[in-house]
């Protein structure tokens, strides 16, 4: 098992098997489920592991520990993936208490059928739970991003221990760039609630973090301003790359033979980065983190069956819910005898907060014409204005 520090152990797992994390996102390179164990006078636990890797997590545990008996298990989030086995460590550690809000409690009712009455420690925002030398700081971080979640922060190693912020997709044998697999998880899961990770990373701010462990991903220890910024960005719903997304859907190609047009004439332009996504052959988690990774977007799409295409109808849906703002936004539409696309797609937008819209879309009328080309040369100096 890894040391984190000469106290903090790693116990999580890795899970190689699963193809969709929460039922929808692919993650081809697996996940972790991560678990700590804080050794000092007292013993704590922080956190289970997914219920497929009770005995693996049970049996690091039982490693780390040696001849010695957890004290405590803090739970900082609920969701089955981190609580699985709470009952399975209640069992086999019968002296041992639960720690953890007081809606994790409810919802420990309801997935085990108990709340542990008389083995619980109940915390809310700025309470503290002393291990001996190692003091742990809780901070309520509801809605991040569930409402029962907390932080908890080490006082002594300087430890943030922060739920599902900070995480990823990917085991933690798996070499890959942090931000490209965080940034999707973050926008697929996270994303909805900027507000709620704004006020956590306020609180954050006043703490001396040395060291971040996450519920999912790797240990964050070093150059830690890079990932507080990004999240910071993320959840401010900010412009972290500078350039154009092209999200659109083709039937019979000539939707695709303008989106290439414009991207051309976008690069002829200057813009520094264009990227271009098939809604119907990306994976949605990806093109939706796109969208929020760049300032501008524009979306072309049919009418079908008097609305829009499925994939780009998916693709609003996962933008409206997850609150996208601050954002300029461009438009093609394609339809052979009725377009009605363009003004589909802003009724779906209605009510995106500091959202600008350009006043000259482009209509194609089956294929694109020498007067679609000329619009997309407007478009796109629109766009870049």
């Amino acid at each position: 098992m890894q040391s984190i520090t000469n106290d903090i152990r790693y116990v999580g797992v890795n899970d190689k098997e699963i193809d969709l994390f929460e039922g929808m996102y692919d993650v081809p390179n697996g996940m972790a489920y991560n678990s700590y164990v804080i050794m000092d006078e007292k013993v704590a636990v922080m956190d289970s592991v997914d219920a497929n890797f009770k005995d693996e997590w049970l049996n690091n545990i039982e490693k780390e520990l040696g001849d010695k008996k957890p004290d405590y298990l803090v739970v900082l989030h609920m969701e089955p993936d981190h609580s699985a086995n709470i009952a399975y460590f209640m069992e086999k550690y019968s002296d041992a208490k639960v720690v953890s809000s007081a809606k994790a409690f409810t919802m420990m009712k309801n997935f085990f059928g108990t709340d542990y009455a008389d083995r619980r420690i109940v915390l809310a925002d700025g309470d503290t739970l002393s291990l001996g030398k190692h003091n742990l700081k809780f901070i309520a971080a509801p809605m991040v991003h569930w409402p029962e979640v907390m932080v908890a922060y080490d006082e002594c190693d300087k430890v943030l221990f922060s739920a599902d912020a900070f995480g990823k997709f990917g085991t933690l044998d798996t070499d890959e760039d942090w931000a490209c697999e965080a940034r999707r998880y973050y926008f697929g899961i996270v994303g909805k609630f900027g507000a709620q990770v704004q006020v956590l990373l306020k609180k954050v701010a006043a703490l001396d973090v040395q060291i971040i462990c996450a519920l999912h991903g790797p240990i964050l220890k070093e150059n830690l301003g890079y990932y507080i910024d990004l999240y910071n960005t993320w959840s401010s719903y900010g412009t972290e790359t500078e350039g154009v997304m092209i999200a659109y859907t083709s039937v019979y190609g000539n939707t695709k033979k303008a989106v290439n047009i414009l991207e051309e004439k976008l690069k002829t332009k200057g813009c520094p980065k264009v990227v271009v996504c098939d809604l119907a052959r990306e994976d949605m988690a990806e093109a939706v983190e796109d969208a929020f990774r760049y300032g501008k977007i524009i979306l072309a799409t049919t009418t079908y069956n008097g609305d829009i295409f499925p994939f780009m109808k998916e693709f609003i849906n996962h933008l409206t819910e997850r609150g996208y703002k601050n954002r300029k936004i461009g438009f093609i539409e394609n339809g052979s005898w009725a377009p009605t696309a363009v003004n589909t797609m802003k009724k779906m937008l209605e009510g995106l907060k500091n959202t600008e819209y350009c006043e000259n879309s482009v209509k194609i009328m089956s294929a694109v014409s020498k007067e679609n080309e000329e619009q997309l040369e407007v478009l796109a100096g629109e766009i870049l204005a």
